[in-house]
This record gives C-alpha cells, sequence and structure tokens, in this order.
C-alpha cells in the first residue's frame, strides 16, 4: 500500500501526542503526516516519526487529500470541523464525544464490533475510554451468553483529564507530602485547583465527570449509553459509579454482569483468554502500573457472584492514552483502509 496522507488534529495534547507515536509504532502507512491544533498551538513545531512538523492552525486547514483525520480536539471543534474533512474524503475518527451517540456514527471497539466501522459515512467515534476498557473483556461473555445486566465501579487516572490532570496530581502530591501528619490526623491545607471539586492528590472522587440526569455524572451516563450501542444491546441494564484516583495512567473497572444463561468461572475466563487484545492474570492482581503502555487491556480476578449467583465479577484494567483512546483510533483506521 503506498503512503497516505494522515491528519493528527488536537495533536499537541496528550492523546494526539500519542497518536503520533502509535501510527509509527505501528508502520501504518504514512505518506504526509499534517498536524492541527487551535490557533494558540499553530506554528509550534512537534517532533514525529517522520521528522519535526509544523502544527497547523485547524480552523483555517485545507483538508483536501487527507484520506485519514484522527481527531483529539475536544467536542466542539469535532462538531465544527470532522464534517468537512469527511466531505473532502478523509475518513475522520473521532476521539471525542461529539458523535458517539449519533444514529448515523458507528461507534467502534477495534476487536469487539469491527463489522461497524466498515458502515460508517465519513465519520467513525472513539469510545469513552472507561467504556472501550471495559468491553474489551465483557464482550466475549456477551457473544457467549448474552449481557442482562452489570453494575459497575471505575477507577480512573487522572490521565483522562488529559496533562492537566496529570500536572494537577503531581501538584497536589508535593503539597501534601509537606505535611503528611495532617493527611493521617486531619487539618490538611486544601491545596486549590480549578480542575477538580475536591483535592486527588492522596485521596479518591466518587464523583468523575460533570453533573448530569438523576444525579449520575456525563462520564456514568456514557458507561450506559456506549455500552448499549457497541454491543448492539439496547435493553442491558447498566449501573455506574465512576470514581477519579490518584493513578498517572490506567483505568480500573470492577464490574458484576449478569447474563441469559449462568456462566461458570471456567467459561468465562477461557472466553476472555481466546478475545483479541486482552490479557487474563490468573497468577497475580494486574494494576494500572501493569497495564501502563501496554495495547493489551488487564483481565483478572473472574469470579461467579455471590449475592445474586449465575453472574461473573470480575476486574478489568487499561492504558486510557493507548487502547482506550490512541491506540483503538489508529486500530480503527486499520480496519477501514
Amino acid at each position: 500500500m503506498s503512503g497516505l496522507s494522515v491528519a493528527v488534529v488536537g495533536a499537541t495534547g496528550a492523546v494526539g501526542r500519542e497518536m503520533l507515536a502509535t501510527l509509527g509504532r505501528r508502520a501504518f502507512p504514512v505518506g504526509e503526516i499534517r498536524l492541527m491544533a487551535s490557533a494558540r498551538s499553530a506554528g509550534t513545531r512537534l517532533p514525529t516519526p517522520w521528522g519535526e512538523v509544523q502544527v497547523e492552525d485547524l480552523a483555517t486547514a485545507d483538508p483536501t487529500g487527507i484520506r485519514v483525520a484522527l481527531f483529539s480536539a475536544g467536542g466542539a471543534r469535532a462538531k465544527e470541523h470532522a464534517p468537512r474533512f469527511a466531505a473532502a474524503g478523509a475518513v475522520v475518527v473521532d476521539n471525542s464525544s461529539a458523535w458517539r451517540m449519533d444514529p448515523q456514527v458507528p461507534l467502534v471497539v477495534a476487536g469487539v464490533n469491527d463489522e461497524a466501522a466498515r458502515a460508517h459515512q465519513g465519520i467513525i467515534a472513539n469510545p469513552n475510554c472507561t467504556t472501550m476498557v471495559l468491553l474489551m473483556a465483557v464482550a466475549p461473555l456477551h457473544r457467549a451468553a448474552g449481557l442482562e445486566a452489570m453494575v459497575v465501579a471505575s477507577y480512573q487516572a487522572v490521565s483522562g483529564s488529559g496533562q492537566k490532570g496529570m500536572a494537577t496530581l503531581t501538584a497536589e502530591i508535593e503539597h501534601f507530602r509537606r505535611d503528611l501528619g495532617a493527611l493521617q490526623h486531619g487539618g490538611w491545607a486544601d491545596p486549590g485547583g480549578e480542575l477538580y471539586a475536591r483535592p486527588i492528590g492522596f485521596n479518591v472522587l466518587p464523583f468523575a465527570g460533570n453533573p448530569a440526569e438523576q444525579g449520575y455524572t456525563d462520564e456514568e451516563w456514557k458507561l450506559v449509553n456506549e455500552t448499549r450501542k457497541i454491543l448492539d444491546a439496547p435493553s442491558v441494564a447498566v449501573e455506574p459509579t465512576c470514581v477519579r484516583v490518584p493513578v498517572m495512567v490506567g483505568h480500573g473497572l470492577a464490574a458484576s454482569c449478569w447474563f441469559s444463561r449462568p456462566l461458570a468461572a471456567e467459561e468465562a475466563e477461557a472466553l476472555i483468554q481466546m478475545a483479541p487484545g486482552v490479557a487474563l492474570w490468573r497468577d497475580r492482581v494486574p494494576t494500572p502500573l501493569d497495564c501502563a503502555g501496554k495495547d493489551e487491556v488487564l483481565a483478572g480476578r473472574v469470579r461467579e457472584t455471590v449475592g445474586r449467583p449465575g453472574g461473573i465479577s470480575l476486574w478489568v484494567v487499561g492504558d486510557n492514552l493507548l487502547k482506550g483512546a490512541a491506540l483503538n483510533a489508529v486500530q480503527i483506521a486499520e480496519l477501514v483502509i
């Protein structure tokens, strides 16, 4: 295959940079690489696997000739610019939430619902990183036994909030280290900051995302709605709680799932082990530190439910910047090119 013209939109952000690295690492057939971002970042020169490239202003960039456009520039910019890139002939893979629930736009987890990508009309949506990590392990169980209900709690890394999230965690850890006794006995000083409603350093925030309907956050509703769309199972009952944790990279999820028939732990483990893109750990518990930098999602603690027998409880963790964002976007492009 001859080289293609590929654009990374939002190239200066954490996910955009990871997209560039992933394109190079997977030897995607790039003939020309174009980098785009907001006017504030335009003119910046970034290193890429194909040499240093100057960042263009997305608002004025001409998409003519671009074959693949990987977007990680936020929902508003995706709504404004993705259609004109698609109209110019590009396949747009968008990492924001802008197009995910549009009935005309496929929502794709590579390795889970690949066939959906091929029905695109120019734009394909990348799911939320939390949903994506979870479904890598749950989808093979659904295909075998028909998922009916799921109770899930997420433990989401600060990199899900971008570079600001990682900088906030680093600063707050340094802040609290000055008086570790206050963490044990009380009287700690609030580090302030605008990104999170409460401190994240040495803490957990059981309210990841923004307020939405019925007291749930938008992150929690993404787990509900995106799970149903990706699995093509609109009646699945999903009960979510999303928590932000003081971890740099790697979203973890604890899920209890019930199906149209009882599922034994041995069968569930065998199904997960055979699934693409997920590694089953039996000998030790996978953690965010283990998944950082790995393409595979890691699953463990597969066991039969006890409170309501017949289901499966499991733990899954994945690099939210890789499979949760950049890697899946590149895999989608590989499916359709």
